[in-house]
This record gives C-alpha cells, sequence and structure tokens, in this order.
C-alpha cells in the first residue's frame, strides 16, 4: 500500500494484520500528486508493476487514472462495508456508485503557520506576502492546492477555473518567488520545517496540522478570509495489481466504522462515512465537536472544490504552474 505521510494511525496496520491474516507491506511514499503520476505513468501505461496493490491519491489523479483505463473495478460483493458512505459520495459525478474508486479521507487546504515564528496571527492569504516573512513561506507544488486559495484571493474561484484565472495566481506567485519571498514548494514534506520554525508560514492540509499540534502547540491552522479549498483522497486499485482481493479487504476493514473511527481520530480530518457521531464520541467526545473534523457552516461556506477538470484542462493548468514552481 502507497500512501501519504501522516495518514494512516499507528496501530492499523498491525490490527488489520491481526484481523484478516494478511501481511501489508505499507509505505508512506506517496508526498505530491504529480510527482507520483509521472513517476508512475509510464510503467502504468506498459501494464508494468509498480510495487502497490492499494494507493491513495487524490480524486483528480484518481480520476485521471480512472479516464485512462489504469485502474481495476472494485467488486461491491467484497467491500460490503461501502453502504456506509456519505451518499453525497457515494453519488458522485467522479465516479457514480464508486466502481473504481474508494473515498478515504475529505481534508481542507489552508494556511499553518507557526506562531512563535510569525509573532502574530495569520488570518489572510496576504500574510505570505508580509516581507517580514521572506524566505520563511512555502507553497504547495500541485497546482490545484496551491493556486485555489491565490485565486480567492483575487476575487476568482477555483470552483468555475478559467485559463485567465489560473494564469492570473500562478502569475502572481512567480512575482513572489522571484522575490525571494517563498522558500520552496513541497509536498507533505513542508511539515518537517514548519514544525522546527524554519518556516513561518506554509499552505497546508487541516489535518496534517491538528497532529502535529500535539507536540507543538505553537502550530495553528486557518482558512484563510477569502476561501480555501475542499480536496478528498480515494483509494484505488491500480490494474497491475499482484493482490486484489487484499487490496478490497482493506477498503472494506477501512469502511467498519469503528476501524474508521480510530483512523479519523488520529489522522484528524473530515470522514467520508456517514454517522460517524456516535463511533468517535466512543473514541473522545471532543472529536464531533472539532471544527476541523466536524466543520461548522462558517467554515463551510469558505471552501469550494475544484469541479473534475478535462484533460485538457489538467495539463494547460500544471503547464502554467509548473513554469512557476520548476517542477
Amino acid at each position: 500500500m502507497s500512501n501519504w505521510p501522516l495518514f494512516i494511525a499507528p496501530d492499523t496496520v498491525a490490527q488489520f494484520q491481526s484481523a484478516t491474516g494478511l501481511v501489508v507491506d505499507y509505505k508512506e511514499d506517496y508526498n505530491d500528486d504529480e510527482q507520483w503520476f509521472a513517476k508512475n505513468k509510464e510503467p502504468l501505461s506498459r501494464r508494468q508493476d509498480i510495487g502497490a496493490d492499494l494507493v491513495v491519491p487524490s480524486e483528480v489523479i484518481a480520476t485521471r487514472l480512472m479516464g485512462l483505463g489504469w485502474l481495476n473495478e472494485i467488486r461491491h460483493a467484497r467491500v460490503p462495508n461501502l453502504q456506509n458512505l456519505r451518499p453525497d459520495l457515494l453519488n458522485s459525478s467522479a465516479d457514480p456508485g464508486r466502481k473504481f474508486t474508494a473515498p478515504y479521507m475529505n481534508s481542507i487546504t489552508g494556511l499553518a503557520y507557526n506562531a512563535k515564528a510569525t509573532g502574530r496571527p495569520i488570518t489572510s492569504v496576504d500574510d505570505l506576502w508580509d516581507p517580514a516573512f521572506k524566505g520563511r513561506v512555502t507553497m504547495f507544488s500541485d497546482t490545484l492546492d496551491a493556486l485555489g486559495m491565490v485565486m480567492f484571493a483575487q476575487g476568482n474561484t477555483p470552483a468555475e477555473p478559467t485559463t485567465e484565472s489560473v494564469q492570473r495566481a500562478a502569475d502572481f506567485v512567480r512575482t513572489q518567488k522571484d522575490k525571494g519571498q517563498i522558500r520552496s514548494f513541497t509536498g507533505n514534506d513542508y511539515v518537517t520545517d514548519l514544525a522546527s520554525g524554519n518556516v513561518a508560514i506554509s499552505q497546508a492540509y487541516s489535518g496534517d496540522v491538528v497532529q502535529l499540534q500535539a507536540d507543538n502547540p505553537d502550530l495553528k491552522f486557518v482558512v484563510p478570509e477569502a476561501g480555501g479549498t475542499l480536496t478528498l483522497t480515494d483509494m484505488v486499485i491500480p490494474y497491475t495489481t499482484q493482490n486484489q482481493a487484499a487490496a478490497e479487504e482493506w477498503i472494506d476493514y477501512t469502511y467498519d466504522r469503528a476501524n474508521y473511527a480510530k483512523l479519523v481520530a488520529y489522522i484528524q480530518y473530515i470522514p467520508v462515512l456517514s454517522d460517524m457521531t456516535d463511533d468517535l464520541a466512543r473514541i473522545d467526545p471532543a472529536l464531533a465537536d472539532d471544527p476541523l473534523i466536524n466543520p461548522p457552516p462558517e467554515i463551510l461556506a469558505k471552501v469550494k472544490q475544484w469541479p473534475l477538470l478535462t484533460d485538457e484542462q489538467t495539463q494547460e493548468f500544471n503547464a502554467i504552474y509548473s513554469a512557476v514552481t520548476g517542477g
């Protein structure tokens, strides 16, 4: 299994192995969507084994893989707990009925900051460009996660992207890069510099910051005033899999409410299963009241999701941003 860093509870693999008798080679080697796709597209196109029976990309990559015919269909008879999925996700236009993709976690992309390093609260995208933080700002290398909030700050919306609005956001980021404002463009590896104080502000995923706060209470997460983005990751089975049945067993185990509650309690992201309040409360009553796990209306009103993009849009938008990042 190939997954993002900080995206599983410490005892999940051991408990799954004990419950099923299966052995899992679990790797936290998925750091960036476009990097992963660039690395694996050639072997996948030749139907060569990529060394993973189950991968957890963002839905943007998952639907791209689905469109290319590089995913195996998930046999629903082997995943009876699929019935626990939220109806809005089960009936999504991205994959109606979830034949090829199994949602894993919803997350909010916003801003994280080290209060000791900033010396003041951070509330908006404009704070990224404060000269006081020159060279201590990171942005995501992923096009959608990086540019969505910049587009909001410019009066546009990632929910209705155009070439012009994406280009305008990318051009502004280029200006800040040329000024030396941005330290680096990152995947999930932003967390190390943020926690150490080398970085004052970074674009971040909500769940990552909640986990890091346990060891460093100076770390804060905020949805920018103008808006942030809501993202979804999916579990998918590459058509090069060597163990389809075991991958389906993992998905079904994950979709058991009690098992999933343990994941959410550690990862601290927004659940994809419905009616999770009671299961979360059994672990910790505060979980159901956490605004980053069960976002209140005022936060949900500030976040939007990118629409499904055509292959042409994906290639065009990525080319625009990679010209800035050097990726």
